[in-house]
Protein backbone atom coordinates (compact mmCIF):
# COMPACT_ATOMS: atom_id res chain seq x y z
CA UNK A 1 0.00 0.00 0.00
CA UNK A 2 0.91 3.39 -0.79
CA UNK A 3 -1.41 5.75 1.26
CA UNK A 4 0.95 7.88 2.59
CA UNK A 5 3.02 8.46 -0.38
CA UNK A 6 4.64 11.64 -0.70
CA UNK A 7 2.82 12.85 2.96
CA UNK A 8 5.35 14.24 5.75
CA UNK A 9 4.28 12.08 9.24
CA UNK A 10 5.59 13.58 12.19
CA UNK A 11 6.34 11.19 14.91
CA UNK A 12 6.94 11.46 18.32
CA UNK A 13 8.20 8.79 20.67
CA UNK A 14 9.99 7.66 17.09
CA UNK A 15 13.28 6.14 18.92
CA UNK A 16 11.47 2.84 20.07
CA UNK A 17 8.47 0.36 20.63
CA UNK A 18 5.39 2.07 18.62
CA UNK A 19 6.98 4.91 17.83
CA UNK A 20 9.45 3.37 16.05
CA UNK A 21 6.84 0.70 14.84
CA UNK A 22 4.68 3.66 13.64
CA UNK A 23 7.51 5.28 12.11
CA UNK A 24 8.64 1.81 9.86
CA UNK A 25 5.01 0.96 9.05
CA UNK A 26 4.16 4.60 7.28
CA UNK A 27 7.89 4.38 5.48
CA UNK A 28 6.61 1.42 4.29
CA UNK A 29 3.53 3.10 2.91
CA UNK A 30 5.85 5.68 1.43
CA UNK A 31 5.45 8.41 3.85
CA UNK A 32 8.48 10.94 4.21
CA UNK A 33 9.27 10.94 8.16
CA UNK A 34 10.06 13.71 10.75
CA UNK A 35 10.99 11.22 13.91
CA UNK A 36 10.89 13.26 17.36
CA UNK A 37 12.39 11.77 20.72
CA UNK A 38 14.69 12.80 23.24
CA UNK A 39 16.71 9.79 23.19
CA UNK A 40 19.49 11.10 20.48
CA UNK A 41 21.20 8.20 20.13
CA UNK A 42 18.19 5.53 19.53
CA UNK A 43 16.47 8.44 17.49
CA UNK A 44 19.40 8.82 14.91
CA UNK A 45 19.42 5.25 14.65
CA UNK A 46 16.40 4.43 13.71
CA UNK A 47 16.10 7.27 11.17
CA UNK A 48 19.42 5.40 9.99
CA UNK A 49 17.40 2.32 9.39
CA UNK A 50 14.39 3.78 7.73
CA UNK A 51 16.60 5.62 5.59
CA UNK A 52 18.49 2.50 5.06
CA UNK A 53 15.37 1.18 3.69
CA UNK A 54 15.04 3.82 1.29
CA UNK A 55 12.73 6.36 2.84
CA UNK A 56 12.86 9.80 3.69
CA UNK A 57 13.53 10.00 7.41
CA UNK A 58 14.73 13.00 9.94
CA UNK A 59 15.26 13.12 13.38
CA UNK A 60 15.24 15.68 15.99
CA UNK A 61 16.16 15.38 19.97
CA UNK A 62 12.74 17.26 21.30
CA UNK A 63 11.50 17.59 25.08
CA UNK A 64 8.34 17.52 23.89
CA UNK A 65 7.06 18.77 27.51
CA UNK A 66 9.12 22.13 26.83
CA UNK A 67 7.99 24.78 24.10
CA UNK A 68 11.38 25.96 23.76
CA UNK A 69 12.12 22.56 22.41
CA UNK A 70 9.38 21.89 20.22
CA UNK A 71 8.90 25.43 18.70
CA UNK A 72 12.52 25.20 17.04
CA UNK A 73 11.97 21.37 16.06
CA UNK A 74 9.12 22.35 13.94
CA UNK A 75 10.49 25.44 12.40
CA UNK A 76 13.12 23.01 11.43
CA UNK A 77 10.85 20.55 9.93
CA UNK A 78 8.70 22.51 8.18
CA UNK A 79 11.74 24.51 6.46
CA UNK A 80 12.99 21.85 5.32
CA UNK A 81 10.88 19.28 4.77
CA UNK A 82 7.72 21.06 4.31
CA UNK A 83 4.51 21.35 6.72
CA UNK A 84 3.63 18.75 7.91
CA UNK A 85 0.57 16.02 6.79
CA UNK A 86 0.57 13.75 9.93
CA UNK A 87 0.81 13.99 13.64
CA UNK A 88 1.33 10.85 15.09
CA UNK A 89 2.03 11.29 19.19
CA UNK A 90 3.40 8.26 20.21
CA UNK A 91 5.52 9.52 23.35
CA UNK A 92 4.63 9.01 26.97
CA UNK A 93 5.80 7.68 29.75
CA UNK A 94 4.30 5.97 33.12
CA UNK A 95 4.64 3.95 36.26
CA UNK A 96 3.32 2.65 39.06
CA UNK A 97 3.17 4.13 42.61
CA UNK A 98 0.83 4.16 45.55
CA UNK A 99 -0.83 7.37 45.22
CA UNK A 100 0.07 8.24 48.91
CA UNK A 101 3.04 7.87 47.85
CA UNK A 102 3.72 9.15 44.48
CA UNK A 103 6.04 12.81 44.49
CA UNK A 104 5.07 15.40 43.24
CA UNK A 105 8.06 15.41 40.69
CA UNK A 106 7.04 12.05 38.92
CA UNK A 107 3.69 13.83 39.04
CA UNK A 108 4.27 16.57 37.33
CA UNK A 109 6.96 14.72 34.78
CA UNK A 110 4.27 12.16 33.41
CA UNK A 111 1.77 15.20 32.86
CA UNK A 112 4.11 16.87 31.35
CA UNK A 113 5.01 14.63 29.04
CA UNK A 114 1.67 12.53 28.45
CA UNK A 115 -0.36 15.36 28.45
CA UNK A 116 1.50 18.91 27.75
CA UNK A 117 3.74 17.50 25.07
CA UNK A 118 1.01 16.04 23.31
CA UNK A 119 -0.67 19.48 23.48
CA UNK A 120 2.49 21.07 22.74
CA UNK A 121 3.17 18.80 19.61
CA UNK A 122 -0.37 19.95 18.42
CA UNK A 123 0.33 23.18 18.68
CA UNK A 124 3.59 22.89 17.09
CA UNK A 125 2.18 21.86 13.81
CA UNK A 126 -1.51 23.17 13.68
CA UNK A 127 -0.42 26.53 12.17
CA UNK A 128 1.61 24.98 8.96
CA UNK A 129 -1.41 22.69 8.77
CA UNK A 130 -3.85 25.34 9.00
CA UNK A 131 -1.88 27.29 6.04
CA UNK A 132 -2.19 24.27 4.33
CA UNK A 133 -5.67 23.03 4.82
CA UNK A 134 -5.34 19.95 5.35
CA UNK A 135 -3.73 17.55 8.46
CA UNK A 136 -4.39 14.34 10.84
CA UNK A 137 -3.32 14.21 14.47
CA UNK A 138 -3.46 10.53 16.13
CA UNK A 139 -2.68 10.88 19.86
CA UNK A 140 -1.96 7.63 21.57
CA UNK A 141 -3.99 7.69 24.71
CA UNK A 142 -5.06 4.28 26.86
CA UNK A 143 -7.34 2.71 27.90
CA UNK A 144 -6.14 3.49 31.31
CA UNK A 145 -8.10 7.14 30.37
CA UNK A 146 -11.16 5.05 30.22
CA UNK A 147 -10.83 2.74 32.74
CA UNK A 148 -8.99 3.18 36.55
CA UNK A 149 -6.05 1.50 37.26
CA UNK A 150 -4.70 1.00 40.70
CA UNK A 151 -1.35 2.71 41.31
CA UNK A 152 -1.37 4.62 37.97
CA UNK A 153 -3.13 7.83 39.18
CA UNK A 154 -0.91 10.05 37.37
CA UNK A 155 -0.94 7.86 34.33
CA UNK A 156 -4.75 7.78 34.49
CA UNK A 157 -4.98 11.14 34.56
CA UNK A 158 -2.66 12.54 32.19
CA UNK A 159 -4.34 9.97 29.11
CA UNK A 160 -7.48 10.69 30.07
CA UNK A 161 -6.75 14.53 29.72
CA UNK A 162 -5.45 13.21 26.28
CA UNK A 163 -8.50 11.85 25.23
CA UNK A 164 -10.73 15.57 26.35
CA UNK A 165 -7.74 17.11 24.61
CA UNK A 166 -8.31 15.04 21.57
CA UNK A 167 -12.13 16.05 21.46
CA UNK A 168 -11.71 19.44 21.94
CA UNK A 169 -8.94 19.64 18.94
CA UNK A 170 -11.17 17.86 16.81
CA UNK A 171 -15.02 19.65 17.29
CA UNK A 172 -12.27 23.06 17.33
CA UNK A 173 -10.63 22.27 14.10
CA UNK A 174 -12.66 19.87 11.73
CA UNK A 175 -14.37 22.51 9.56
CA UNK A 176 -10.73 23.71 9.16
CA UNK A 177 -9.87 20.60 7.46
CA UNK A 178 -8.12 18.88 10.02
CA UNK A 179 -8.71 15.70 11.72
CA UNK A 180 -7.77 14.50 14.99
CA UNK A 181 -8.79 11.42 16.84
CA UNK A 182 -6.69 8.87 19.60
CA UNK A 183 -6.39 5.57 19.76
CA UNK A 184 -6.22 3.93 23.32
CA UNK A 185 -4.04 0.67 23.30
CA UNK A 186 -4.15 -1.75 26.14
CA UNK A 187 -0.62 -3.38 27.17
CA UNK A 188 1.83 -3.59 25.13
CA UNK A 189 5.06 -5.22 24.38
CA UNK A 190 7.71 -2.21 24.34
CA UNK A 191 10.39 -0.93 26.59
CA UNK A 192 8.05 0.85 28.17
CA UNK A 193 7.15 -2.08 30.37
CA UNK A 194 10.00 -2.21 32.53
CA UNK A 195 8.92 1.36 34.35
CA UNK A 196 5.88 -0.42 35.54
CA UNK A 197 7.69 -2.60 38.73
CA UNK A 198 4.19 -3.00 40.85
CA UNK A 199 4.72 -1.57 44.39
CA UNK A 200 5.85 -3.59 47.58
CA UNK A 201 2.42 -5.51 48.63
CA UNK A 202 0.64 -5.21 45.38
CA UNK A 203 -1.63 -7.93 44.27
CA UNK A 204 -1.54 -9.11 40.81
CA UNK A 205 -5.55 -10.02 40.83
CA UNK A 206 -6.23 -6.10 41.82
CA UNK A 207 -5.22 -5.93 37.56
CA UNK A 208 -7.56 -8.48 36.74
CA UNK A 209 -9.97 -5.60 35.20
CA UNK A 210 -7.18 -4.35 33.17
CA UNK A 211 -5.43 -7.42 31.87
CA UNK A 212 -7.05 -9.19 28.79
CA UNK A 213 -6.82 -12.99 28.17
CA UNK A 214 -5.15 -12.24 24.64
CA UNK A 215 -1.79 -11.06 26.38
CA UNK A 216 0.02 -8.23 25.26
CA UNK A 217 -0.46 -6.30 22.04
CA UNK A 218 2.61 -6.21 19.67
CA UNK A 219 3.68 -2.66 18.40
CA UNK A 220 2.92 -3.17 15.15
CA UNK A 221 -0.38 -4.22 15.67
CA UNK A 222 -1.38 -1.07 17.19
CA UNK A 223 0.67 0.71 14.66
CA UNK A 224 -1.29 -0.68 11.72
CA UNK A 225 -4.40 0.71 13.56
CA UNK A 226 -3.17 4.04 13.90
CA UNK A 227 -2.20 4.27 10.16
CA UNK A 228 -5.87 3.55 8.66
CA UNK A 229 -7.04 6.17 11.06
CA UNK A 230 -4.54 8.96 9.81
CA UNK A 231 -4.96 7.74 6.14
CA UNK A 232 -7.65 8.66 3.77
CA UNK A 233 -9.36 5.53 4.45
CA UNK A 234 -10.02 7.14 7.77
CA UNK A 235 -11.79 10.33 6.48
CA UNK A 236 -15.54 10.43 8.26
CA UNK A 237 -13.21 9.53 11.68
CA UNK A 238 -13.25 12.72 13.70
CA UNK A 239 -12.81 13.01 17.30
CA UNK A 240 -12.83 8.84 18.00
CA UNK A 241 -11.08 7.39 20.62
CA UNK A 242 -10.57 3.98 19.09
CA UNK A 243 -9.69 1.10 21.79
CA UNK A 244 -7.69 -1.50 20.94
CA UNK A 245 -6.66 -3.46 23.91
CA UNK A 246 -7.78 -7.12 23.78
CA UNK A 247 -11.83 -6.56 24.74
CA UNK A 248 -10.70 -4.63 28.11
CA UNK A 249 -12.65 -2.04 27.67
CA UNK A 250 -15.64 -4.21 26.06
CA UNK A 251 -17.91 -4.36 29.19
Amino acid sequence: MTRFRDRLAVITGAASGLGRATAVRLAGEGARLALIDIDAQAGEAAAAGIRAGGATASFHRVDIGRWESVEPAIAAVTATMGAPDVLVNCAGIGHFARSECETQQHWERILNVNLTGTFLMCRGVLPAMLAAGRGVIVNVASNSGLLGQPYAAAYCASKGGVINLTRALAVEYRSRGIRVNAIAPGGMRTPMLSSWALPEGARIEEFAQGTSPLGYAEPDEIAGLIAFVASDEGRYMVGQIVAMDGGITCG
